[in-house]
């Protein structure tokens, strides 16, 4: 059996992605205690190429995915499309909402940030300022770009959205003869998807050097007095992927928890690594179709919920840093200025597409609740000293809230092939390109 086929089995992979895990950070903590400049510049080195090559990956997959995902429900007709629709933003709405009150009890009831003295560096204060904070006019005027193809070259990824929405319901609506285009958009991406799944196979090496960066840059100084913040995050992320994912899926998409994540795991662990939903979208799609949902369907749902359903980003973790800033600075939340933290996560999910949606998301939710300026400011600087390290836990979050919604409102509409559920399938991404199923024939309704 050949390296490649044995390395690219479920376990091995996953065995070498966690020794990684455990190498990147003794050789973090060496690199921090020993004083080596030399190897935190190549642990840096390492994880900035692995995400140099997940990032590029991101503008061309989300593009390629929306527009094929929504030409593809041509085939279930327009009136159950429409219906589709409406129930996996329904259920974004929701399980959103659901995600945000746990976020809040916990931090309510462990109040992080409480008694805690921690000054942001003058290098987190410097970076920050550069990026704009979140809000509803930035959001209105960034939406639309100016130049068609700026929005692709700048990373613009909410108005490629915004593109990709409007040239996927324009070859909707014309039909066979956007079969061209339609067709070499499938193509490209599945292009996409196959130099997706060349960069999985190197997770092991990226954690190693994202992991080992993140211990060598940050010390006790700055982990320790924030732990109440990492605890809480951990904690309320947990709570969502492993307590209410798996009741929905039990009791709403009638799913076995460990059917789901066994055939999830691989897509969640990449997230984990790769801290990126767009670079694990291809991951992510292919595992909601060996969970049996519609192809069709699945190419239109979890691109959609890749950019905008991001429960870890947007729901739990804005509401939990909200809590710890104010009580790092003091500040008393009433219950109006909870209730903003509320409908922020739930309405504001569109404003965190993008690599920088925590910071859009979070900014956005201080805002809502009048924080002032410079508590702004300076309670975002002091979390990003240790964003690498929650920004793992919210990723995979995410990602598994992409693939659970699909899941759900595939079962409510009759689109979930239950044979497939059941059958073995190898991990996504990891054994070669799926070949091509012959899509089942579905009546419209």
């Amino acid at each position: 059996m050949s390296f490649v086929r044995t390395y690219t089995k479920p376990k091995v992979f996953g065995v070498t992605v966690l020794v990684a895990l455990v190498l990147g950070a003794l050789a973090g903590r060496l690199a921090k205690t020993a004083e080596l400049p030399w190897l935190t510049t190549a642990l840096g080195k390492i994880g900035g190429t692995f995400t140099s090559l997940l990032q590029f990956t991101v503008i061309p997959l989300v593009f390629t995915a929306i527009v094929v995902g929504i030409t593809s429900l041509r085939r279930l007709g327009t009136s159950r499309a429409a219906r589709l629709g409406g129930k996996t933003l329904l259920w974004f709405a929701l399980t959103s909402l659901i995600a945000v009150l746990i976020g809040l009890a916990i931090a309510l009831i462990f109040k992080p940030g409480s008694g805690v003295q921690v000054t942001p560096t003058e290098a987190a204060l410097k970076r920050l300022s550069t990026r704009e904070g979140g809000s509803w006019s930035n959001l209105l005027d960034t939406l639309v770009p100016s130049n068609l193809f700026s929005a692709f070259t700048e990373g613009e990824v909410l108005q490629v959205v915004f593109i990709a929405i409007l040239v996927g319901f324009a070859a909707y609506a014309l039909g066979e003869r956007a079969t061209p285009f339609v067709t070499f958009t499938r193509s490209a991406f599945d292009l996409v998807q196959k130099i997706v799944g060349w960069i999985v196979l190197l997770a092991p090496i990226g954690v190693f050097g994202l992991i080992g960066t993140a211990f060598a840059t940050y010390g006790n100084s700055f982990v320790q007095p924030l732990f109440s913040l990492i605890a809480t995050v951990y904690g309320g992320t947990l709570l969502v992927l492993f307590v209410v994912y798996p009741v929905l899926l039990r009791f709403v998409g009638k799913v076995s928890p460990v059917t789901f994540f066994s055939k999830a795991w691989t897509a969640i662990q990449f997230a984990f690594v790769s801290r990126s939903s767009g670079a694990t979208l291809p991951l992510s799609r292919q595992t909601a179709a060996n969970l049996g949902v519609d192809d069709d369907y699945a190419s239109f749902a979890v691109p959609l919920g890749t950019t905008t359903k991001m429960d870890g980003c947007a729901a739990v973790y804005p509401a939990i840093a909200t809590v710890f800033i104010a009580n790092l600075f003091g500040v008393e939340l009433g219950l109006w200025q909870y209730v903003a933290i509320v409908a922020v996560a739930v309405f504001g999910a569109l404003a965190t597409a993008g690599t920088t949606g925590w910071f859009t998301m979070l900014t956005l939710t201080l805002g809502a609740v009048n924080m002032p300026p410079e508590v702004i400011a300076t309670g975002v600087a002091v979390v990003y000293a240790i964003d690498p390290i929650l920004d793992m836990v919210r990723t995979a979050t995410n990602v598994a809230g992409q693939i659970t919604v699909p899941v759900l409102v595939a079962r409510s509409e009759g689109l979930l092939d239950d044979e497939v559920l059941n059958a073995p399938s190898e991990p996504p991404l990891l054994t070669g390109p799926r070949e091509p199923v012959a899509a089942p024939r579905v009546s419209p309704a």
